[in-house]
């Protein structure tokens, strides 16, 4: 007799959707400055797109200003380019081999937006916490329905998947309200 759906595995590919969502959540322009603000930024270069971090040094001398780097003098301008068509609303100043960008404040509108966005892939980790814990279900009622387990031992492992699928919920709405509060500061 095996032991239903394996918790750990399950645990794993939901903590992988969180830390999704961490990801994405830490590209949201908060108040201040922050590298990973450019993570979405790709440079043309060498003929093809790099992440913007293969070709510069992002740094952050102060709290409303990013200093971008590029190790190739003649990437210079591709890189101000990138910058600017990232949709980010962010306007460089070049200075020899280093851009100084300047971080705008935050309007309310802005701030509503970078909000909803957050809440968008708040939902997409749930939807995809939510599929493991029908993958595991699933699984739970092949195994009882072949005989590998019994209906006793199928409730326990569904209340431990379900109380898993919980916490984790929990989890990015906790993750989602630090961010929102973190957007909406002034």
């Amino acid at each position: 007799m095996s032991e239903g759906v394996d918790l750990k595995e399950l645990k794993r590919r939901m903590d992988g959707a969180i830390s999704a969502f961490k990801h994405d959540v830490a590209s949201l322009r908060t108040g201040r400055a922050s590298a990973n603000v450019l993570d979405p930024v790709t440079v043309e270069a060498y003929g093809s797109r790099m992440p913007l971090n293969q070709v510069a040094n992002i740094t952050v001398p102060e709290p409303r200003m990013l200093a971008v780097s590029v190790w190739d003098k003649s990437m210079v301008n591709a890189v101000d380019r990138a910058i600017r068509e990232s949709n980010l609303g962010l306007n460089p100043i070049i200075d020899g081999q280093n851009l100084r960008i300047p971080l705008p404040e935050l309007n309310e509108e802005r701030r509503r937006s970078l909000a909803k966005l957050a809440h968008d892939y708040a939902e997409k980790a749930k939807v995809a916490i939510r599929h493991v814990r029908r993958d595991g279900m699933d699984d739970l009622k092949k195994a009882e329905k072949d005989g590998d387990i019994g209906q006793d031992v199928s409730r326990s492992q569904s209340e431990k998947v379900q109380k898993m699928t919980d916490e984790m919920i929990s989890e990015v709405d906790r993750l989602l309200a630090e961010k929102e509060k973190e957007i909406m500061q002034v």
